[in-house]
């Protein structure tokens, strides 16, 4: 007898395995993931799949918006530049926080949400989501932003901070 996988099912297929990766990541790199581990992890084809290269431009940016990776041509084995708002050039410890929810886009495209994101990334930093998603939420308060940075990505999440996402 076959089983249909459903959309949903497909969606809390992808939660529970960027949920496992990042727990690899934490594994591999943690506990305290700062500036040299991350640079480590964008080199390491087991956590990021494509090239990424770190780029503190707000050009790139919508107004608001923390961090955003665009692709560097048609395919995406020729990688990624991930730019990042300027003003966390001063906090270069919570960059792995922008980078690492960043990473679900570079990994798995467009399917990833929000909410994978947020899994991703609070796992490979060992934190729990919800601590995670407030932390992202201040550093989002930060510019004056929202703090979904995945285009087009609306889950309903709001926060303390008075944002959604």
């Amino acid at each position: 007898m076959s089983t249909q996988l459903t959309t949903e099912g497909a969606k809390q297929s992808l939660n529970s395995h960027v949920e496992a990766k990042g727990g690899e990541i934490f594994a591999k790199y943690g506990p305290q993931i700062g500036w040299s581990e991350m640079q480590a992890i964008l080199n390491d084809r087991s956590c990021v799949r494509y090239p990424c290269t770190l780029d503190f431009d707000a050009s790139w940016l919508q107004p608001g918006e923390f961090a955003y990776p665009e692709p560097k041509g048609e395919n995406p084995e020729e990688g990624f530049t991930l730019y990042i708002h300027p003003h966390f050039l001063t906090k270069l410890p919570m960059v792995p926080h922008l980078v690492l929810y960043q990473l679900v886009r570079v990994n798995y495209g467009d399917f990833a949400s929000s909410e994978d994101a947020e899994t991703f990334a609070a796992s490979a930093l060992g934190l729990d989501r919800e601590l995670y998603y407030q932390t992202l939420c201040s550093l989002a308060d930060e510019l004056g932003g929202s703090p979904s940075p995945l285009p087009d990505e609306t889950s309903g999440h709001a926060c303390s901070c008075g944002h959604s996402h």
